[in-house]
């Protein structure tokens, strides 16, 4: 249990760490930007509500919990990968594109974990 409950936090951290790399680097008028706090924190408060669930079924050892956790991680994974080219590409951010990859690497593991 420790240890899914690290990953996801882990997991969570990478997340948030995302979204104040990306204020760092706005590309248009419509992104996330430290001239908006209030976007910053809403988009802090959203990713955190949404890894809320996936926090609380960490704490379960049941099979089917698990497995219906490790589902609902493939999400991050996916988003984690689609930040990857957009960070080189459009923001030419290459910390972005680092802690993306981090990101990749620690949801696979929670996954791992999570089905182990």
């Amino acid at each position: 249990m420790f240890k899914r409950v690290s990953l996801m936090t882990l997991t969570l951290v990478t997340a948030v760490g995302c979204i104040l790399v990306a204020a760092l680097h706005p590309t248009g008028p419509n992104t996330v930007s430290y001239d908006e706090p209030i976007g910053v924190w809403l988009s802090i408060g959203m990713t955190v509500l949404l890894f809320i669930p996936l926090l609380v079924l960490s704490f379960f050892g049941n099979r089917i919990v698990r497995i219906i956790s490790s589902i609902i991680q493939s999400p991050v994974v996916i988003s984690f990968l689609g930040i990857i080219p957009i960070s080189f590409f459009f923001s030419k951010s290459i910390g972005m594109g680092l802690l993306a990859l981090f990101g990749v690497i620690v949801s696979i593991a929670s996954i791992v974990v999570t089905l182990r």
